[in-house]
């Protein structure tokens, strides 16, 4: 299989490559092509992959034990053509940010400089990021169908969800958007219960939402709900990330576990107060230390692996920062690695054919129509996987992925307050969407004027102007 990642020089790219040359996956791609813009990030990230040592990747031999053993590590080709990338492409790993890591001190910048929230893909941050990739993203998807017309797209270009709606009419059930959060918030949960969940099973599992707004509802092991006695034990959601971030009687009353970034809206003042509090924002930080980095790894040598390793803990670290206000630990699975690209290549290895799997992904509340498009088994239309959400709205929730693509899973009815916060929210994912794709400029005032973290036409028109002000080729997307 020929695996492109397009923004193949970002700096999560050699963490793929680890699980593709060793463990569950080696063996899964024979081909990694590396596609970016720019060069010297290409250049950067090569030397690292060349310096991982064999008890990271297995070497070129791949894993000597296991049921992979002697699975080769795939040979990896680098390119700035976007043709030469897609073609006689089986898969496609999509995680571009246009405008870099400059672009996104500006999306948190403009939001902060008004009083708000400035976070990068939650808020008035995250349309601004939207506003910016998904045109980026529509000419990929454009491309495939030129030059791959058969490929799947795995979507982990931030914002996920809108992201992912944005490229539905272009490419049908063959795009499927992956985040990490939700997976991870399941399996920290089930390991604070007693609760060993199987690899690529979800088996009494139950969450709903929307990519970065979700919840734990139901966490079931024999027949029994084991989520009511963990939020009833202060002792041991203090185990894990979410568990920390939410006074113990607020979850037990809500009845549910949060997202983590459901922590910008349950504590919307003290989260921006302790951000406006910090010496530098979350993209200054990583902008400041990939500025410095990216040139020291293409001339390190056998030390490039050793100086992206120590980075990337350093940038897991400072993951949510402004939560941890009295000097709390992430917990070290959280710093080991092995999130999202696990569940980026799980979805492969299920499209691939190699075994069904349930993950938790971001897809089309029913099945899809339009290109690549189906309907459920027998040609009965299927229930919505979150009732009180539009069929063609895409949601995070549980799916079952096969070689024809992901199914969602209908989940229990959200309550009325959740449901509020969702409909909202993909109200204004949806206008934001119609700005990006039609060049509607009144919809993307309209989506920061009403989103939750905003909730003012007043302040959605001087958001607007703001980044409008910070990114100039802004103006030249609107029509009329």
């Amino acid at each position: 299989m020929r695996l492109m990642i397009a923004g193949g020089g970002g700096f999560r790219v050699p963490l793929v490559y680890r699980a593709l040359a060793s463990g569950a996956f080696a063996g899964l791609v024979s081909e990694l092509v590396l596609f970016d813009v720019d060069p010297d990030r290409l250049r950067a990230i090569t030397a690292v992959l060349r310096a991982m040592p064999e008890s990271d990747c297995g070497a070129a031999g791949g894993p000597t034990s296991g049921p992979n053993a002697g699975a080769k590590a795939p040979a990896v080709h680098t390119t700035t053509s976007l043709p030469e990338a897609l073609a006689g492409t089986d898969l496609v790993f999509a995680a571009i940010r246009p405008g870099g890591t400059a672009g996104r001190i500006r999306d948190e910048r403009v939001a902060q400089d008004l009083g708000l929230l400035g976070q990068e893909t939650t808020g008035a941050g995250g349309i601004s990021y939207a506003l910016r990739t998904i045109p980026e993203m529509l000419h990929l998807a454009r491309q495939m169908r030129e030059f791959c017309p058969d490929a799947w797209l795995i979507n982990f270009t931030n914002p996920a969800g809108m992201v992912t709606e944005a490229l539905l009419p272009v490419l049908g059930r063959q795009v499927i958007g992956i985040c990490d959060s939700a997976g991870g918030l399941v399996h920290r949960a089930a390991r604070a219960a007693g609760l060993t969940l199987p690899d690529g099973t979800l088996d009494g599992v139950d969450y709903y939402g929307l990519n970065h707004l979700g919840w734990l509802h139901r966490l079931e092991s024999g027949g029994q709900d084991l989520l009511p006695a963990l939020l009833s034990d202060a002792a041991a959601l203090s185990t894990f990330e979410e568990g920390r971030l939410f006074p113990q009687p607020f979850l037990q009353d809500l009845g549910a576990l949060p997202n983590e970034y459901l922590y910008y809206y349950y504590q919307r003042d003290s989260a921006a107060a302790a951000m406006r509090a910090m010496a530098q924002t979350r993209g200054e930080s990583i902008h400041h230390q990939q500025a410095e980095l990216y040139p020291r790894l293409a001339s390190a040598g056998a030390e490039a692996y050793t100086l992206w390793d120590a980075a990337r803990r350093s940038r897991e670290e400072g993951y949510l920062a402004e939560a941890r206000t009295h000097g709390e630990q992430r917990d070290e699975d959280d710093l080991a690695g092995g999130g999202y690209e696990h569940v980026a290549l799980a979805v492969m290895r299920a499209l691939a054919g190699a075994g069904d799997a349930q993950l938790i992904l971001n897809t089309p509340n029913t099945l899809p129509s339009g290109p690549g498009g189906a309907t459920a088994p027998g040609g009965t239309t299927p229930e919505p996987a979150i009732p009180g959400l539009p069929a063609d709205a895409v949601v995070e929730v549980p799916c079952t992925v096969t070689p024809d693509g992901a199914v969602p899973l209908t989940q229990s009815a959200p309550g009325p307050e959740q449901l509020t916060l969702l409909q909202r929210v993909k109200e204004v994912e949806r206008l934001t969407v119609r700005a990006a794709t039609h060049g509607d400029r009144a919809a993307a005032v309209d989506a920061f004027g009403r989103h939750p973290l905003v909730d003012s036409p007043a302040l959605g028109a001087q958001l607007m102007a703001g980044y409008e002000h910070a990114f100039p080729a802004l103006r030249g997307l609107w029509r009329g």
